[in-house]
């Protein structure tokens, strides 16, 4: 069993609580599976678990998260590490970092992006020289997929461990439409959530 069901509305699941709802949701099905005698449990993360700073986010990085969000994901794998620990179910933890792709919301980074230089309208960011661990949808869930399938139990990284600002993910993108002069860096404030550096150390 696969569980990635979360709720995620951009702007609003930091600090929603439905992360509550989602934590009593995975502990209930945690449960179903146990009674079911499933042989292997996957849960998905999120890098807001751990203590974030400067440095590579490995599965030993100290968790401390700074929001219900985070806080919640990270009460699930401490809860379901306990649950699973006495059985025969298998347990894996995937903490995702920054995904991007198909299907994504409307509101994210990625497609707006997309959706403004394919209009050729100027784009307002922020600074951009927060870094983070972009990872494209497909490579997550193909990542998950074969970590699901092998033997692994415990936390690991879906990432990619490579360092990018949201500047350069942003120039990237504008460089295929050939208008890098409509990127606007610094006509947003920065959010409060915004961490500088969020990169971790892939799952091998």
């Amino acid at each position: 069993l696969i569980h990635s069901a979360w709720y995620t509305e951009p702007g609003k699941y930091l600090t929603s609580p439905k992360n509550t709802d989602c934590l009593i949701g995975t502990l209930q099905m945690a449960r179903g599976a146990l009674q079911a005698d499933l042989r292997r449990f996957v849960g998905v993360g999120t890098c807001l678990e751990y203590q974030l700073g400067p440095t590579i986010l490995t599965p030993e990085t100290v968790l401390a998260p700074s929001t219900p969000y985070g806080q919640a994901k990270a009460a699930a794998f401490h809860a379901l590490s306990g649950l699973f620990s006495e059985t025969k179910t298998e347990f894996l933890w995937c903490r995702l970092f920054q995904p991007y792709g198909e299907g994504e919301h409307a509101q994210r980074l990625h497609p707006y992006l997309h959706s403004r230089l394919s209009e050729g309208k100027p784009v307002t960011l922020g600074s951009g020289r927060e870094v983070r661990d972009f990872i494209d949808v497909k490579v997550a869930g193909e990542t998950i997929s074969a970590a699901a399938l092998g033997a692994d139990v415990g936390a690991i990284n879906i990432c990619t461990g490579i360092p990018k600002s949201v500047r350069a993910f942003a120039t990237e993108i504008a460089e295929i439409y050939g208008r890098t002069d409509l990127l606007k860096f610094g006509t947003l404030e920065s959010n409060a959530s915004d961490w500088d550096f969020i990169v971790g150390q892939p799952w091998a």
